[in-house]
């Protein structure tokens, strides 16, 4: 199944594409597979399809629902090292990042298919009842990033099909491989329209979104195309879950211990090359241990390796795609400019492959372009505070509030600093827990809606109030 051949599923069939267009390695710069693109017929196609196999799939017992979404993850499971190859070869990670996405995968569809809603008796009197459902939505359209291909399609597909939905899935046009072959293996797991998986590029992805079939949208990515996918829906006034972009803030406060923080860090802000949405972005240190903490993080970023992520012994891949890494070209350009004093890293060779370094920034402004944008990339900005008051306002300064962390030993100081920060997420001591039973999404332009736990199932369903009389009323 995983030879390099790839085809969308469309209908439980497989479908070729009226075009093709290269996925490419980003660690070598070359050509790995021809991938198919949706043409806006065969989007149509597949729209149409998950309509029709709405009905049957939304009156299947939950039960049997739930067993096939568990179901997924036993295919990904027995397909696995598969998966963590092509998952390598596609997006850049290395083999401890892949196995963390693939056997995460497994877990959240064992995970979700254990959820369900329950109907809610809300008001019960003689001969009259008040009962609130959760009832399916029809046709989910599903549209994935290129940092997290697999995990983040599972956080989609699981909980929209258990709730009774149907999808149609669009996968990023720079990492497309993994999800056709899910899409492939699944074609005798679920029955023929449940799940379809089109490949394409922009235009694919606002047709979806604007498909009079479509009755909601599940998007992860940047917050400026969770915009342009808002005013798709508004028309229609379809339904939306958006995870967008964040510039999540760490505090460190002056308690901790250094060393052992230090490497705790290193790895909330660069863990898969830091191309992850809640990775820490704006290091705010206190003063008391700010070189310290400094010199222990440079010391330590200096035992990581970085490289093709299909060899032993790499930690961190490269950057996943061209635009990407020529935004990050572009951030360093405009420190240097600017007179920021690097610690570490900093030049970009001339190697083939997207690779940036792991860079330290000493203290920038804040009003720099390495604090007030996020970067998605091994760029980390150490910023110096000595004042809770002022660390809490620049830590809030800023459109995003998808999550942050606050470190230290005084837990109740660091509760109290955590509930004033704006964020969807803040972790205290720890960084990067997730569960598929427990509510994660963002705050202000980082997102709208919540995505796992059953307020995320909640999301792929309308609430339904059925009113009961035994009988009609006499009239007046």
């Amino acid at each position: 199944m995983f030879e390099r051949t790839y085809t969308m599923t469309i209908d439980g069939q497989p479908a070729v594409g009226t075009s093709t267009f290269d996925a490419i390695d980003p660690a070598t710069e070359e050509v790995i597979a021809s991938v198919p693109e949706a043409s806006r017929e065969q989007l149509d196609e597949a729209v149409a399809a998950a309509k029709q196999a709405f009905p049957a799939w939304s009156a299947r017992p939950v039960a049997e629902r739930q067993a096939l979404v568990a179901k997924i993850g036993d295919v990904i499971e027995a397909h696995a090292e598969d998966f963590m190859r092509l998952l390598t070869l596609e997006q850049g990670k290395a083999r401890k990042g892949a196995e963390w996405e693939i056997f995460g995968s497994v877990i959240w569809c064992r995970e979700i298919a254990t959820q369900s809603l329950s109907s809610e008796v809300v008001e019960q009197s003689e001969g009259r009842k008040v009962e609130v459902h959760r009832v399916p939505l029809g046709v989910v359209a599903g549209i994935t990033p290129w940092n997290f291909p697999v995990l983040l399609a599972i956080w989609k597909i699981a909980p929209a099909l258990v709730a009774g939905n149907t999808m149609v899935l669009k996968p990023s046009p720079f990492t497309p491989l993994c999800t056709l072959k899910l899409g492939e293996l699944l074609r005798d797991v679920l029955p023929a329209g449940v799940l379809n998986v089109v490949s394409g590029g922009n235009e694919l992805g606002a047709w979806l979104t604007g498909h009079k079939d479509v009755r909601k949208i599940s998007f992860t990515g940047s917050t400026a195309t969770g915009r342009k996918i808002m005013e798709s829906a508004a028309g229609a006034i379809r339904r939306v879950t958006l995870e967008l972009g964040g510039n999540d803030p760490a505090i460190v406060l002056p308690d901790v211990d250094v060393r052992e923080t230090a490497k705790q860090l290193f790895w909330a802000s660069f863990q898969n090359s830091a191309q992850f949405c809640v990775a820490a972005k704006r290091l705010y240190i206190h003063a008391d241990i700010y070189d310290e903490l400094a010199k222990e993080l440079v010391d330590y970023a200096k035992t990581v390796t970085v490289g093709n992520g299909a060899h032993q012994g790499v930690d961190l891949g490269p950057i996943q795609n061209r635009m990407q890494f020529e935004k990050l070209k572009e951030l360093l350009a405009d420190a240097k400019e600017n007179g920021l004093n690097f610690l570490l890293g900093g030049e970009v060779s001339d190697q083939p492959g997207f690779f940036v370094p792991i860079t330290i920034i000493d203290n920038p402004p804040e009003d720099s372009r390495v604090v007030a944008e996020e970067a998605f990339g091994p760029i980390l900005p150490l910023l110096k505070f000595d004042d809770i008051d002022d660390v809490i306002a620049r830590a809030n300064d800023t459109d995003y509030g998808l999550a942050a962390s606050v470190w230290g030993k005084d837990v109740q100081q660091a509760e109290a600093i955590a509930r004033r920060i704006e964020a969807g997420t803040v972790w205290i001591n720890e960084i990067h827990s997730f569960s598929p039973h427990v509510a994660f999404g963002g705050h202000k332009q980082s997102g709208l809606g919540i995505e796992n736990s059953l307020d995320g199932l909640a999301e792929y369903t309308n609430t339904q109030t059925v009113v009961t009389r035994d009988q009609l009323a006499a009239l007046a």
